[in-house]
């Protein structure tokens, strides 16, 4: 095969993330048809046309270049922004063959990655497989260069172009009444958005918070200093959209981010109108939400994930639990009733002064939340703990930290995981410290996209 050549051929086989073989079909020379090249995001059964931009031997890839038939697996999608928007490889596809793909992928890690034989339980769908998303971040920016300003999400494959969000399936029609009335309001107002790569203009990102229990909103304008911008004319047209609305806005914030990095800073923040949080409900307890504090972008589905943790967790009457990397403090929260004790470790302050606040307000007076590194607060811990929870963040544990949890030696681990292949990257080191994968199931959080978690249980062997 030649790097830079196209090729035809049909996608088969998948694994994580989505990387897809692609059998040739179709080529000058006789002795590439039958070969398999590695394609990102391909669905399987498709007939496509790529290009080779890694010719290894024994592993060559490639670059979807044109669908020229469809899966049999796909079905007419209703978004409008689907193809060029990237975020939702599998929208096109049914659920269920959807959860199939991604239970497949993961179990596929794991028999690669586990020495003895474990339970896999499978995987449990999202009650909502649409309008999930309880949090999403738009951007400001044009769709073309020089076009008119739009606010909506990257288009695929492109650090620059930016495409409407209006209509996305992904979030409550409630956004996309408030996308719709921003990016009008934008427009009227001839305000000039950030560019990237000069550091210059205004208009930023727009955060947008919805509570899946109450239909609260909160809105949050992101801008740079380089202007100095009465705001009022947006509170002004997203509280017009109430009219049209299912919840109500509950806050209107304004955050000031002169950061380089694309992605939302939060430097200064100020309440333009109502109250900087919406609450939310898990499993009887209540969360506060603040615009940048963590939590599981899909409510339904995180009780599903979440009870699946408890059911792991077993009994731990009289124990003390450590909750690592905890965010917000919902696992934690979640078992503190069944526990002597739980102690959370986040080094994101502003979540832990949430997590210490839904403890408070939950009336949960046996946790403790400690701000900073997981390594480095460990030190500090006087308790040991009976069983521990990992819920880091993608890119898995440090090894560091890794070892020094595994010194514990307690009985059970149970690791939460949004990426697979950072599970079996530490389940290497976690068998070598004596434990067992007992079990695993899939908790399908994101439909219609490649994110799936996986939680697993870890016992310790007895010798």
């Amino acid at each position: 095969m030649k790097k830079g050549k196209c090729y035809i051929g049909t996608a088969g086989t998948v694994g994580y993330p989505n990387r897809t073989a692609v059998t040739v079909t179709e080529s000058d020379d006789p002795e590439d048809i039958g070969r398999i090249v590695t394609v990102k995001n391909v669905i399987p059964g498709r007939k496509i046309r790529f290009l080779v931009n890694k010719n290894r031997r024994d592993n060559p890839s490639g670059i979807c270049r044109e669908t020229l038939e469809n899966s049999p697996l796909e079905t007419e999608t209703p978004c409008p922004h689907f193809g060029d928007c990237g975020g939702c490889l599998y929208q096109t596809v049914g659920y269920d063959k959807q959860l199939e793909l991604k239970k497949n992928q993961v179990k596929k890690l794991l028999d690669g990655a586990v020495r003895e034989p474990y339970l896999f339980e499978g995987i449990y769908g999202s009650p909502e497989p649409e309008f999930y998303r309880n949090k999403m971040e738009f951007t400001f920016g044009d769709s073309v260069k020089d076009g008119p300003l739009v606010l909506g999400l990257h288009r695929a494959g492109s650090m620059y172009d930016v495409i409407p969000a209006d209509g996305c399936r992904l979030v409550s029609p409630d956004v996309s009444l408030i996308v719709r009335a921003v990016t009008e309001t934008a427009r009227r107002l001839n305000l000039p958005f950030y560019q990237k790569k000069t550091f210059t203009g205004y208009l930023r990102h727009m955060l947008v918070r919805r509570s899946c229990t109450t239909g609260d909103i909160m809105v949050d304008i992101v801008t740079s200093s380089q202007k100095e911008q009465d705001l009022r004319p947006f509170v002004e047209a997203i509280l017009d959209c109430e009219g049209q609305m299912q919840g109500k806005v509950s806050g209107i914030l304004h955050t000031t981010n002169d950061s380089t990095a694309d992605k939302v800073t939060d430097e200064a923040t100020e309440v333009l109108y109502g109250r900087p949080e919406i609450t939310e409900s898990v499993l009887g307890l209540t969360f506060t939400i603040t615009p940048f504090s963590f939590f599981q972008t899909n409510t339904a589905g995180a009780e599903v994930l979440y009870s699946k943790v408890r059911e792991y967790a077993g009994s731990i009457d009289g124990q003390v639990l450590f909750d690592l990397y905890s965010g917000t403090g919902t696992i934690a929260q979640i078992l503190a009733p069944v526990a002597k004790k739980v102690i959370g470790v986040e080094i994101v302050p502003e979540a832990v002064q949430a997590a210490k606040a839904n403890a408070a307000r939950n009336g949960l007076d046996n946790c403790t939340f400690l701000t900073g590194d997981v390594l480095k607060v460990l030190d500090e811990i006087k308790e040991h703990p009976d069983s521990i929870v990992l819920d880091p963040p993608r890119d898995g544990v440090h090894p560091k930290a890794l070892a020094h949890i595994l010194n514990y030696g307690v009985e059970h681990i149970i690791y939460v995981s949004c990426k697979p292949t950072s599970l079996t990257r530490d389940l290497e080191m976690i068998q070598d410290a004596g434990y067992k994968l007992e079990k695993a199931a899939c908790v399908d959080l994101f439909p219609s996209t490649t994110g799936i978690e996986t939680v697993a249980l870890l016992s310790r062997h007895t010798m």
